[in-house]
């Protein structure tokens, strides 16, 4: 009788109320605010600031957020608390002078589920400083940084051309072709061998690739990392992205396995061959990450990274060069006068090229592609300026703070290439030209996309004109996911 009463007392009014006590609880508990943790702006339960951010446009809010709040503050998008840093003078000082304390990445559910802690982008601490090391010597080895590795991105150059030149000045969209063209240079560092722009399936691969890592930025992405146990049961697009990622893994562990099958000791071909021989020498070492699992994933990671954002920049280089046509025709006058063209332009004409490399510097600067950064975690309790971080606590430095800061740029927010030129028209560096972020975990393919940016670039404008089709004016919206992205545009590439 006793039980019948309770059953009659515990209506379902009352089962919701108290599973929303526990849940607003457990919420306040899991993500309660530090003592003496920067400020931000009031969040709500569960969501926190998801309210008042447009995913879309969330690099320019967090400037906002800034203005009020300083260039350091702390926003939560579901998750945890995330420590934001903006401003040239900010990111840098942290980056540098604590650069130990935040070379570990944040430990993220869907990054977990698909690569674990293996690989160069999401592994911290031992594992990582080893794998870094190993990848930066070894592609070092290879060319990368070099003058041995310009004979290859020439090459690819020519092929890059042939395929524009093939489009006769009809309207094409150059993504993909920009994409096979770039992904070939470290294709052929890792894996040994290039891929024909014919090659369909390769051109998947690519597209697949590009999907994800827009994804990878998504909504989506955020509401698997907060609940994950939640989301691995739903449908969504965070199922395509496992599925996109699992085509690009299968493809990057068939090549290993092809290399296993036929690898030399005495004749390493490329990053992989390199990496068969360290497994030997580290067998014993097991923390260092040299097995045959975590090669596919940090060959998984080179592959992309040397993939994406080089393309991705050349992408938005073609569309201003469309926008500005005056400034293309300067940047043509200088090549035709040092290079002319009887020959392809050279990375020893870039100091007679103090224009063009302008251009392309600019092109990087308001590009923008990785307009947040990749985030950082801290290793131990840490002091920024005055305020408290726990251990664990992930920060993002913004670049978008960095490469627009009003401070340190006259014009921040035109296209002005003489933000690199100085009064006699010499190129000149400026500190707070940091597209490839700074510290501990700096881009380590920054001599390798600075190589291409130049030979690519000042190739095709020495073989082409390029333009929108006629009456269509170059539009500047993008997509916003792990990278910043134009949406897809249509191009007329004319011979000169």
């Amino acid at each position: 009788m006793d039980l019948l009463r309770l059953y009659e007392w515990i209506d379902i009014k009352t089962v919701l109320i108290f599973s929303c006590v526990f849940l607003l609880l457990s919420d306040y508990i899991r993500h309660k605010t530090p003592k003496n943790f920067p400020p931000g702006p009031w969040a709500l339960p569960i969501i926190g600031h998801l309210h008042r951010i447009d995913h879309t446009k969330i690099h320019l809010q967090l400037a906002k957020f800034a203005e009020k709040y300083g260039d350091i503050l702390n926003i939560r998008i579901l998750g945890p608390r995330i420590v934001i840093l903006s401003g040239f003078k900010r990111v840098k000082e942290v980056y540098t002078q604590q650069g130990d304390n935040l070379a570990d990445r944040p430990v993220l559910p869907m990054i977990n589920d698909i690569s674990g802690d293996k690989g160069l982008v999401a592994s911290s601490g031992y594992k990582w400083k080893q794998q870094r090391r190993f990848a930066l010597s070894t592609l070092r080895n290879f060319g990368l940084g070099k003058k041995s590795l310009e004979p290859s991105v020439h090459l690819e150059c020519r092929f890059l051309n042939e395929a524009f030149s093939n489009e006769n000045g009809q309207p094409f969209d150059p993504q993909f072709l920009l994409n096979n063209a770039v992904s070939n240079v470290i294709c052929v560092l890792v894996f040994g061998n290039r891929f024909e722009y014919s090659d369909h399936d390769f051109q998947s691969l690519l597209k697949n690739i590009n999907e994800a890592v827009f994804l990878d930025g998504s909504l989506w992405a955020q509401l698997y990392n907060s609940f994950p146990r939640l989301m691995r049961r739903l449908p969504g697009p965070h199922k395509k992205l496992f599925a996109l990622w699992q085509e690009v893994i299968d493809f990057v562990k068939e090549k290993v396995n092809a290399h296993r099958a036929d690898y030399d000791p005495s004749n390493p071909r490329d990053y992989i061959d390199c990496f068969l021989a360290e497994m030997e020498k580290l067998k014993d070492d097991t923390a260092a990450g040299f097995d045959v699992e975590n090669l596919c994933f940090c060959t998984l990671d080179l592959f992309v990274a040397g993939t994406e954002t080089t393309s991705t920049t050349l992408y938005w280089a073609i569309l201003y060069m469309m926008k500005y046509p005056e400034i293309q025709a300067n940047v043509q006058e200088e090549i035709d006068r040092v290079v002319g063209g009887s020959r392809q332009p050279s990375l020893s004409d870039k100091d007679s090229m103090p224009y063009t490399n302008a251009v392309i510097h600019e092109i990087q600067r308001i590009g923008n592609i990785a307009p947040l950064n990749l985030p950082r975690s801290t290793v131990e309790d840490t002091q920024i300026g005055k305020y408290f971080l726990p251990k664990g606590t992930a920060v993002i430095g913004s670049l978008t703070s960095v490469l627009f800061d009003e401070s340190e740029w006259e014009t921040p927010h035109s296209f002005n290439p003489g933000h690199f030129l100085d009064s006699e028209g010499k190129f000149r560096r400026r500190d707070a030209f940091l597209p490839f972020s700074l510290g501990k975990r700096v881009c380590p393919g920054e001599q390798l996309a600075r190589m291409e940016l130049f030979l690519f670039f000042s190739s095709l404008l020495q073989r082409f004109t390029l333009s929108s089709p006629a009456g269509v004016e170059p539009n500047f919206d993008y997509r916003l996911g792990t990278t910043r992205c134009p949406k897809s545009y249509k191009l007329c590439a004319v011979s000169r």
